[in-house]
């Protein structure tokens, strides 16, 4: 599956498209609804957790909330969580009017609201793109602020689809107990430690690894913290300590080897059949995708963003992988069918494809 996918992935590099759409594609050609090879889901699954690990634990010490309010303008800061609320809404809305009950409305509402931090920083440093220093750091940023911004809606709405787990109430104190004890870790006790075998390189290496896992592991057994978000928070609990940036370093190669799992088990679960059967749903979800970058284009406009505000708005007009981890949410609790996972899936692949190309073409003038 690694070498499908990297080969796949060069390919789809060559043609301008971001490599996660190969990773999917692999998925679905291993899953049980195409014919051939079907892969064993669940060893992939174990890998394809650590990959989500490691890939949020990265995005959370990229995070770096006083850098943030240091060197980024407030209208930004304001801008991106407002755009999540928004596209939350009007996707909730929207849902419901087809007949889907409150918690699986949430969760499409969430998922169209926000987009992929991966593809983001891809677009950024691309070879081929045409964005600016200013536009290319504002929509990583915009991006990875979606992801701030749904640590506190994933637990939201993990405890609306699980109401037998104590409610939105517990749910919340669970997070911000969790939350405050990673904090307390990995400011006293994790740099420390990191600082203790920084001059062993291999042990300096594991060490970074196995801190998101571990961490990752007390959230979501002793806390009831989805595994992901657990993993987010860790992450952000580190970024503000320099010994955090080299942990980073260690931790990138072994992210994008166990990430291209993630997102090829992700591809598995795609339904061919089912997107035809639920094509209003990969409309209603491209619709919503385009709706976000308009809302996007416009919130930056209103909050003076000296940005290329269409190129902004493109660039994050996707569906991400936080969205991956709502979406798996919404399925296991039963709020939303597989049937509907499968459009909304196909309806990534599809805006993540064209959100690639267009970022390109759109004019830089602001």
């Amino acid at each position: 599956m690694l070498l499908a996918a990297a080969l796949l992935g060069a390919v789809a590099r060559r043609f301008g498209l971001p490599a996660i759409v190969a990773y999917l594609f692999v998925g679905l050609l291993a899953g049980p609804f195409t014919p051939g090879h079907v892969i064993d889901r669940h060893q992939l699954e174990l890998l394809a957790d650590v990959g989500v690990i490691l890939l949020l634990f990265e995005v959370g010490i990229e995070l770096d909330v006083r850098a943030l309010r240091r060197d980024e303008p407030v209208g930004l800061l304001i801008a991106a969580p407002v755009q999540v609320a928004i596209g939350v809404a009007i996707g909730a809305g929207l849902a419901l009017a087809t007949g889907l009950s409150l918690p699986g409305a949430l969760t499409i509402g969430l998922a169209t609201a926000l987009s992929s931090s991966v593809v983001a920083v891809n677009m950024s440093r691309s070879r081929r793109r045409t964005l600016d220093d200013r536009t290319g750091r504002t929509l990583v940023v915009w991006a990875v602020l979606q992801d701030a911004v749904s640590l506190v809606a994933v637990a939201l709405l993990a405890a609306i689809l699980d109401p037998t787990g104590g409610g939105v109430a517990l749910a919340l104190l669970r997070l911000g107990a969790f939350a405050v004890l990673a904090s307390l870790a990995h400011v006293y006790l994790v740099p420390r430690l990191l600082a203790w075998v920084r001059a062993e390189g291999d042990t300096f290496l594991i060490v970074s690894v196995s801190v998101a896992l571990v961490t990752a592991a007390i959230g979501a057994v002793a806390f009831g913290v989805p595994v992901a978000l657990a993993a987010f928070v860790a992450g952000l609990a580190l970024s503000a300590d320099p010994q955090a940036q080299e942990a980073r370093r260690e931790v990138i190669p072994f992210r994008d080897l166990f990430a291209v799992l993630f997102f090829v088990a992700i591809g598995t679960l795609v339904d061919p059949s089912a997107i035809l059967d639920n094509w209003t749903w990969l409309g209603l979800a491209l619709g919503l995708v385009v709706l976000k970058s308009l809302i996007a284009a416009a919130l930056a406009a209103v909050a003076e963003l000296r940005v290329s505000r269409l190129q902004l708005g493109v660039g994050l007009g996707q569906i991400g992988e936080f969205s991956f981890v709502v979406l798996g949410l919404g399925v296991a609790a039963g709020a939303i069918s597989s049937g509907i996972f499968s459009a909304v899936l196909a309806a990534a692949v599809i805006s993540i494809s064209l959100s690639a190309i267009a970022v390109r073409v759109f004019p830089k003038a602001v």
